[in-house]
């Protein structure tokens, strides 16, 4: 049809790991602008047959990581979420995947040479990382900046969201009698990228100036922060129905460590004795009759999933509690 958009499709991958009960996320190597980016690459359907086959494919052949676990999270289709000045290209369609996979020494050192290598997830998200008590950063710049901003626009009556600033800050951060959702991570971020409170916004033309440029977190290319943002949500939200954190865990482990994995996918702590009840309410582990020893304790006793839950019920998971405001 005459006058039709040009589309492309781009396929992006959120690749997680935990290292030292943190969560790491995988980013290429820069084109010249200093921003990381995750893996991607455009689906060519004459190549590949779908676009998972294509994704793995540009995956394995940037970072020489063959993917496990992956599925689908959304499809990002907005005009101005990848933009560069004087861009008169094909508007670009990105759709993200989650994937999970395990560290591995050898295969790591291989990612190295491809330029690929693993970062702290939550050096791009840092306002999501409650483990160590509530963020500084909240009070001290995040909220005082939406405050500002949420009183502009609903002086100027601005409810293009569907609700006034001020009731969407509230719900995303859970102020005043709202609890804060750790599954909200997209629409924070999304906050405070309509406010111009993160260098995305200025990439793509939205701000002039960041207001807050160098205190939330490393900036991405293009909008691969969103597809983060995204993918902590799902994941979140995922390990309380589904067991996919044992995608993240060695074959054998021990209840601490998989609880440390539990919290920095959900970002707080959880009481311990209330993990254990947990887990042995869910019937989602066994142990293995082994042990690992402990600096300057007793020996761990060593479990291992049990995948037989998988077909007594259709929704394992943890559902392990939320966090408090304060």
């Amino acid at each position: 049809m005459s006058g039709a958009a040009e589309i492309e499709i781009g396929l992006n991958a959120a690749i997680v790991a935990i290292s030292a009960r943190a969560p790491r996320l995988l980013v290429v190597g820069d084109e010249g602008d200093g921003l990381d980016a995750l893996p991607f690459g455009p689906f060519d359907p004459n190549r590949h047959r779908t676009m998972e086959m294509s994704l793995r494919h540009t995956v394995e052949a940037q970072t020489a990581l063959e993917l496990g676990y992956i599925e689908q999270l959304y499809t990002f289709g907005d005009r101005g979420r990848h933009k560069m000045p004087g861009d008169l290209g094909p508007h670009v369609v990105s759709v993200g995947y989650l994937a999970l996979t395990r560290l591995d020494q050898d295969r790591d050192a291989r990612l190295e040479l491809s330029g690929a290598r693993w970062r702290d997830w939550y050096g791009y998200l840092p306002w999501e990382d409650w483990r160590q008590g509530r963020p500084s950063l909240l009070d001290g710049a995040i909220l005082p900046a939406l405050t500002v901003w949420a009183e502009e626009g609903d002086a100027n009556g601005d409810r293009s969201h569907g609700g006034s600033r001020r009731s969407r800050l509230k719900l995303a951060f859970g102020l005043d009698d709202f609890p804060f959702d750790e599954e909200r991570v997209l629409e924070r971020y999304e906050l405070l990228y309509e406010a111009g409170l993160v260098e995305e916004a200025v990439q793509d033309g939205r701000v002039e100036r960041c207001r807050t440029a160098g205190l939330l977190g490393r900036p991405m290319r293009h909008d691969h922060r969103r597809i983060a943002a995204t993918a902590l949500a799902r994941l979140r939200s995922k390990i309380k129905y589904r067991p996919v954190i044992f995608e993240l865990m060695p074959p054998e482990f021990t209840l601490t460590d998989l609880q440390g994995t539990v919290e920095a996918i959900a970002g707080h702590h959880v009481h311990k004795q209330n993990f254990r009840r947990l887990v042995d309410g869910a019937e989602l582990v066994e142990p293995t009759g082994a042990t690992q020893s402990a600096t300057g304790g007793r020996p761990a006793a060593l479990f291992r999933f049990r995948r037989q839950v998988l077909e007594e019920r259709p929704a394992p998971g943890l559902k392990v509690g939320g966090r408090s405001n304060g």
